[in-house]
C-alpha cells in the first residue's frame, strides 16, 4: 500500500466515523452548553426600528416551531421536504469537535516541513477552498513566530486564472522551499487542476520528478478525483475532508484550519471560539444565530435584502469569506440576500432604503463609529457585533453559517445547493470546446468605452437593484483603488449598491445570486488583452499545452455573459484592452 493509499485509508475511516462521534459531540455539546456561557456574551446588539416586531414575530415562530432543535438534529424539513443535498450537507454542525481530533497531524505537517527547509506555502484554490484560508492568513497568519514556539509557513493563496496573477507567484517563490496546497471538495475544479498542472511542471524543473510530489498536499473529499491525481504523483499527504460539508461551509474543516495551521494561527484556540458559540446556538428559539438569521431575513423580505458589511480595517477580508456563504446560499428561486462587502463608507444620503448594516468591530477600533452612529440616526437598521480580539473570527465563522442557515429558512429556500452555478461553467466549457477545434473563441462585439454607452446602460436602473462591476483583470493595487473609486461614483450617482468581484474568483462566490436573484442586477463586464500569456500543460509532467491561462479566462468571461444573459440579466460588457490601469481611469472619471 502506498502513503497516499494508507493517508486515504485513514481519511476514510475518519469521516466513516464521523457519525458516531458527531453524535456524542451533540451529546456533549448539549451538557457543556448549560455550563459554559458565552464570552462576551451581549456581543451583538441592534437597533432595527419599525423592523423589530417582525423580527420579534420570527424569534417567536423559531422557538414554537423548534427551528434550532431540528437543525441540530439534521431534519432537513426545516428547509424542504426532500432531503436532496440538505441531509449531506450538515456536517458544518460538528466539525469544530471533530477538527480538534486532527490537530497533531496537522501541526506535523508544519513541523516536518520546516524542518525541511520550508518557507512559504501557496495555496491553490477557487472559492469555498480559498476565501477562510486567505482571511485566517491575512489576519492571524504570521503573528506567532518561532521564537514563541509556533513555527510557521508564509501563506499566499491564489484564485485567479489571470496569467499575470499566476507568474507574479511563480516569479517571487523559490519554489525548492515551497509547499503547495492543492485544494477542492470535488477534485475537478478546473481552475485548481489548472493551477496544479503549472506548477507541477515548474516542480520537476526545478527540485526533480523524484522529488516534486513532496512539495504538495491536497485537501480534497473521499473518492475524487485529487485523490488519484494525489497518489499518481506522490504528495507528500492527502487530508480528506468530511464531504457532508459544502465548500462555503469549511471555514473550520481541513480546507481553512490545515492553511491556518501552516501560517502559524491557534487553531486549538480557534476551534474554541467556534465551540463557545455553537453552545450559544441551542435549541432554544432566542439566541445569537437564530436572531442574525432572523434579521437577515426578515428584513430582506421587506425590501431590506442588501445585507452591507462595515468591519474594522484588520478583518476586512472576513467579508469576502461572508459573501460567498451570503450570495451562494440565498440567491435562489427568484429570491435573494446581496451581501455588500469592501464598499467605502459614505454619508447616509447616498444609501437607498433597501440596505441593512451590519458593523463588526473589533474591541478598542473606533474607525467606522462616527458613521455607523450616523447611520442609525437616519433610520437605518444597525447590527453590531462586538468581536473582543481577532481569535473571536472562530466564533463569527460559525455564527454567520448558523445565521445563513436560518436566514434561508425563513425564505423557504435551501441554502445548501447551487442550482444556477454551474450554467457558466457549462457555457464555458463549450467555449473552450470551441477554442480548441477552431482555434478562436466566439466573437462577442464589446460597447463602447463612452461615458454614453454606461450612462445609458444604468438608465434602466430602478429602485432597489444594484450594479455588479465584473472585472476579468488581474488583480493588484492599482486595479483595486480604480475599480473601487468606480463603484463609489456608481453607488453615490445612482443610491444603489454596488458589488465588485474579479473574474473567474466571483463565479464560485456572488455566481450563484446573478443568476438565481430576483432579477435586480445590473451587470458591467470588464474585459482586458493579458500582455504575456501562460500555457496550462494538457496533463501534469506533460510539455504539450492545447490551453493557456488567458484563453480560459476569457472564455469563463464568454460562458457567465451568455448565462446573465439566458436568465434576462441586464449585462454590458466592457474590453479594456492592453492598457488595463489607462482605460479603468478613463471609466472612473466619466
Amino acid at each position: 500500500m502506498t502513503k497516499i493509499q494508507k493517508l486515504a485509508a485513514l481519511g476514510q475511516s475518519i469521516w466513516l466515523d464521523y457519525i458516531r462521534r458527531s453524535f456524542e459531540a451533540l451529546m456533549s455539546s448539549i451538557a457543556a452548553k448549560r455550563e459554559r456561557p458565552l464570552a462576551g456574551w451581549q456581543f451583538m446588539s441592534a437597533n432595527l426600528g419599525p423592523y423589530q416586531g417582525a423580527v420579534d414575530a420570527a424569534l417567536a415562530e423559531i422557538k414554537t416551531q423548534r427551528i434550532m432543535e431540528r437543525i441540530w438534529a439534521h431534519d432537513h424539513t426545516v428547509w424542504k421536504p426532500e432531503p436532496a443535498e440538505i441531509t449531506n450537507r450538515l456536517g458544518w454542525l460538528h466539525t469544530a469537535e471533530v477538527m480538534l481530533e486532527n490537530i497533531p497531524r496537522m501541526e506535523s505537517l508544519v513541523e516536518a516541513v520546516r524542518k525541511d527547509g520550508y518557507t512559504d506555502a501557496l495555496l491553490l484554490g477557487m472559492g469555498g477552498s480559498s476565501l477562510a484560508p486567505e482571511v485566517l492568513g491575512k489576519t492571524l497568519g504570521g503573528k506567532r513566530d518561532n521564537r514563541e514556539g509556533r513555527p510557521h509557513l508564509d501563506l499566499a493563496v491564489l484564485d485567479s486564472t489571470a496569467p499575470g496573477a499566476v507568474l507574479a507567484h511563480a516569479e517571487r517563490l523559490d519554489l525548492s522551499k515551497t509547499l503547495f496546497i492543492v485544494a477542492t471538495k470535488s477534485g475537478s475544479t478546473v481552475e485548481t487542476l489548472s493551477f496544479f498542472k503549472f506548477f507541477y511542471n515548474r516542480l520537476v524543473r526545478t527540485v526533480g520528478e523524484e522529488r516534486a510530489g513532496e512539495h504538495l498536499v491536497a485537501i480534497t473529499d473521499p473518492g475524487s478525483k485529487l485523490v488519484d491525481i494525489a497518489q499518481a504523483h506522490n504528495f507528500r499527504a492527502a487530508f480528506l475532508n468530511d464531504p457532508n460539508i459544502g465548500g462555503r461551509y469549511s471555514a473550520l474543516s481541513y480546507f481553512g484550519l490545515l492553511p491556518a495551521t501552516l501560517a502559524g494561527v491557534d487553531v486549538e484556540e480557534l476551534l474554541n471560539r467556534a465551540l463557545t458559540m455553537a453552545r450559544n446556538c441551542d435549541s432554544e428559539g432566542d439566541n445569537n444565530g437564530a436572531r442574525l438569521g432572523a434579521i437577515m431575513g426578515e428584513l430582506a423580505q421587506a425590501g431590506r435584502d442588501k445585507v452591507t458589511l462595515i468591519t474594522s480595517p484588520t478583518i476586512a477580508s472576513f467579508g469576502d469569506w461572508v459573501e460567498q456563504l451570503i450570495a451562494e446560499s440565498t440567491g435562489k428561486e427568484g429570491k435573494g440576500i446581496l451581501p455588500v462587502v469592501g464598499e467605502p463608507m459614505g454619508p447616509p444620503a447616498v444609501y437607498g432604503d433597501d440596505r441593512l448594516f451590519v458593523h463588526l468591530r473589533l474591541e478598542g477600533d473606533d474607525t467606522h463609529d462616527a458613521a455607523v452612529q450616523a447611520l442609525e440616526e437616519a433610520g437605518h437598521p444597525v447590527v453590531r457585533l462586538h468581536l473582543h480580539g481577532l481569535y473571536d473570527l472562530g466564533a463569527q465563522f460559525f455564527l454567520w453559517e448558523m445565521a445563513t442557515a436560518v436566514a434561508g429558512y425563513r425564505l423557504s429556500i435551501n441554502p445548501f445547493d447551487q442550482p444556477d452555478v454551474e450554467a457558466s461553467k457549462v457555457l464555458a466549457r463549450e467555449m473552450v470546446a470551441e477554442y480548441k477545434q477552431r482555434g478562436a473563441l466566439p466573437a462577442v462585439e464589446a460597447a463602447p468605452l463612452t461615458a454614453q454607452a454606461l450612462d445609458t446602460f444604468l438608465s434602466q436602473a430602478r429602485p432597489g437593484d444594484y450594479i455588479a462591476l465584473q472585472a476579468y483583470v488581474q488583480p493588484t493595487a492599482e486595479t483595486d483603488a480604480l475599480l473601487t473609486a468606480l463603484r463609489v461614483r456608481l453607488r453615490d450617482r445612482y443610491r444603489l449598491a454596488t458589488t465588485l468581484g474579479y473574474g473567474p474568483r466571483f463565479l464560485h462566490s456572488t455566481g450563484q445570486l446573478h443568476k438565481g436573484d430576483r432579477g435586480n442586477g445590473l451587470f458591467i463586464q470588464l474585459t482586458a488583452d493579458d500582455p504575456q500569456d501562460v500555457p496550462i500543460p494538457d496533463e501534469a509532467g506533460s510539455p504539450h499545452s492545447t490551453m493557456t491561462f488567458g484563453v480560459l479566462k476569457a472564455a469563463q468571461a464568454l460562458g457567465d455573459r451568455q448565462a446573465l444573459l439566458n436568465a434576462g440579466r441586464r449585462v454590458i460588457r466592457f474590453h479594456l484592452g492592453k492598457d488595463v490601469v489607462g482605460r479603468l481611469r478613463d471609466i472612473e472619471s466619466y
